[in-house]
């Protein structure tokens, strides 16, 4: 009985500590949601109010008339659109490392594992200059370009697809399937947690794109949602309220996709580390 309630004390102090760190996290979120929708006024008001007196949506209404964020939102947009197509390329690159037989295979992997070891930052440069004699530099194809590739793709959609029986695709191509009806009728059905989790990854990693187009564009209209509000932060540093309002919305869409998908995650990486 004394091990029991000892038992159950513990479980209780956990749950107390989960609750106590779960709300200070939760509280640089809320205080910025909560300031997005204050007036400037009220922002910097003492003592400081966690809930708005006087609500308004004057500070989102800014960013969409004043701000060009319609344009950033565009071009985040067609980001993140053209990012999942090149999830599709990665699928197939990991399928084609994992059940095809062909010279060379396991070498080619090992290559593009190793461009995982290189950090990104030290090949912007030679990717940069690649497009330039290209004439892509200030352009949405040479923002776009160099991300439908990934490595750790890849990788993961090869790990997760090595568990997948040959004999299950070969018995489809006796029966007179063909690659692409194998790949996108059988394979993917069953590959549908590793999908989840990349999707949510490219997602993410198109949503908060922020260095690679400040870098190869100096046009504005190509700029993303992080770049502009980094020019929101330096044009409007006293306007804390505008800040908070391009802040939250940045920030809260991923939040709400991966409260939905977390689950999808933690299941994709255990998969794909099975053989």
């Amino acid at each position: 009985m004394a091990i029991k309630k000892k038992s159950k004390a513990g479980n209780y102090l956990v749950i107390v500590l989960m609750i106590v760190g779960g709300i200070a996290v939760s509280i640089p979120f809320i205080w910025m949601i909560s300031s997005s929708f204050k007036p400037e006024s009220e922002v910097l008001a003492i003592p400081p109010t966690i809930f708005p007196e006087n609500p308004t949506l004057d500070n989102y209404i800014n960013l969409f008339t004043n701000m060009n964020f319609t344009v950033y939102l565009r071009n985040t947009l067609i980001i993140v659109f053209f990012s999942f197509i090149g999830l599709l390329f990665n699928a197939m690159a990991g399928y084609g490392f994992a059940k095809y037989e062909f010279k060379g295979r396991e070498k080619v992997f090992y290559l593009v594992l190793a461009t995982m070891m290189i950090p990104g930052q030290v090949t912007m440069i030679p990717v940069y200059l690649l497009l330039n004699e290209m004439g892509l530099t200030n352009t949405m194809t040479g923002i776009i370009l160099p991300g439908l590739a990934v490595a750790f793709s890849i990788f993961l959609f090869r790990q997760f697809m090595t568990t997948i029986p040959n004999d299950l695709i070969e018995a489809a191509r006796l029966d007179g399937a063909g690659e692409f009806y194998i790949f996108f009728k059988l394979v993917m059905p069953i590959a549908k947690p590793i999908f989840a989790v990349q999707g949510i990854l490219t997602f993410i990693a198109g949503w908060n794109s922020f260095l690679w187009p400040l870098i190869i564009a100096n046009d504005e209209s190509l700029y993303t949602l992080s770049v502009g509000l980094s020019l929101l932060q330096g044009q409007y540093a006293n306007n804390f309220a505008l800040q908070m309002a391009g802040a939250a919305f940045m920030v809260v869409p991923i939040i709400i996709i991966f409260s939905f998908f977390q689950k999808y995650i933690v299941e994709g990486f255990t998969m794909s580390g099975i053989k």
